[in-house]
């Protein structure tokens, strides 16, 4: 299971999210997912499932049976920092992100 370890740390750094930030989006405590992490112990279908929808992929690219992202890194970055953000927050990114798009349209 040394690889679903690594896809887990590899997958939390591609979103920017650290294991404790993955632990809480996932409803689990920071050991538990230390130890999946670690590669001492595996989740059950159910956590798997939760894991993989926190980062924004499936459990088969996960466990290392499918080699091709489920989504563009940098979109999956945003995603994942724009869902931790308070309502206020977000109005401030879509408002830089549509003068960003004004300014490359000129």
């Amino acid at each position: 299971m040394d690889s679903f370890a690594n896809n887990l740390r590899t997958r939390a750094e591609q979103l920017g999210i650290s294991n404790a930030e993955a632990a809480r989006r996932a409803n689990l405590s920071e050991r538990r997912y230390g130890n999946y992490v670690s590669g001492r112990r595996e989740p059950d279908l159910a956590t798997l499932v939760r894991i993989a929808q926190v980062l924004e992929t499936t459990p088969n690219m996960l466990l290392g049976f499918d080699t091709a992202p489920s989504a563009d890194t940098l979109r999956s970055k945003i995603n994942s920092a724009v869902s931790a953000l308070e309502e206020s927050d977000k109005e401030v990114v879509a408002a830089c992100a549509e003068a960003i798009v004004k300014l490359r349209s000129r």
